[in-house]
């Protein structure tokens, strides 16, 4: 996939859907960092291009920081610090992933067991913030980033069905130790289990409904259970959710795109670019335009 350079001078978001490297088992990969520079420049792509990768990615920094954005948030991760970017995030990597110093751990959706999942507390909402490790935490950690390491790099050893298996087991010990060092509890129930089910709804149909009556009757609950649901997972009513997602996608476009604001508008589910306006405006106290040209001044961190 090339770069797409907008007459602006901004960057355009490029999908990233998942694709095995050459001899590799299919549903994980584990990369450097030091050699993504190398590898995008090789395939005629801009290492530092925004990318919405369709995939679940484990970052560990090793003996140096890394910068990064995900959404609007600029991370510094220290040495030893560890990041997990979830599949449909847009993520933007700092002028030193050049001389990155780690290890990312790619894994597709469904690749690992319904009770990792469980266990690992991997449905939303999602944790974003960076975790720092220490002591025996730390070490356990990167005994279970080595071990999967060299079971990946040893793919002859095994029959190809038993490696697949085996990789499967290890990212799972990294999930589920990760789980531990961040500490949140588990939900349970089914308030978790409606509250799953409209995020995936609200993931797949955003840009077509905001009305949380619209979600209850296709998921078969009432809008008051929606509401409850979501008010317990989140703090915030259904209705909010929904248009905290429609903004959330809003902001990518226009950051990410040049799409003029009147297409962002229609991708967003919005007949009016000025009912877009109103509604941009209202929950964010500027204009599409206005944060467009703020966001792309914000660059001092990612390139310096």
């Amino acid at each position: 996939m090339g770069l797409a350079m907008g007459k602006n001078g901004h960057l355009d978001v490029r999908d990233l859907e998942y694709t095995a490297a050459v001899g590799a088992p299919t549903g994980v990969e584990v990369v450097e960092l030091g050699s993504l520079f190398d590898r995008s420049r090789r395939h005629g792509n801009d290492p530092y291009a925004p990318l919405r990768p369709a995939f679940h990615q484990l970052i560990a920094a090793r003996s140096r920081p890394l910068r990064m954005a995900v959404d609007f948030v600029e991370y510094e991760l220290p040495p030893g610090s560890w990041l997990w970017i979830r599949p449909g995030q847009v993520q933007r990597f700092g002028r030193d992933l050049v001389a990155a110093d780690g290890v990312i751990v790619l894994f597709q959706p469904g690749f690992l067991p319904p009770a990792t999942v469980a266990a690992a507390h991997m449905d939303p909402p999602y944790q974003q913030e960076p975790l720092l490790p220490e002591g025996e935490n730390a070490q356990a950690l990167q005994r279970a980033l080595d071990h999967l390491a060299y079971e990946y790099s040893e793919m002859a050893s095994l029959p190809l069905e038993s490696h697949v298996e085996v990789l499967r087991h290890l990212v799972s010990v990294l999930l589920l130790r990760l789980a531990s060092e961040r500490g949140s509890a588990p939900r349970q129930g089914p308030v978790s289990e409606v509250f799953r089910r409209f995020h995936d709804a609200v993931e797949r149909d955003h840009a077509v409904t905001r009305r949380v009556e619209d979600y209850a009757a296709a998921l078969g609950y009432s809008p008051r259970t929606l509401s409850r649901a979501t008010l317990a997972v989140t703090g915030a009513s259904a209705k909010k959710f929904i248009d905290e997602r429609v903004l959330l996608e809003a902001k990518r476009l226009l950051q990410h795109s040049t799409l003029p604001a009147k297409d962002i508008a229609g991708k967003a589910g919005f007949e009016d670019a000025s009912d877009f306006t109103k509604f941009f405006r209202r929950r964010t106290g500027t204009t599409p335009a206005a944060f467009r040209a703020r966001a792309l001044g914000q660059a001092p961190f990612l390139s310096a």
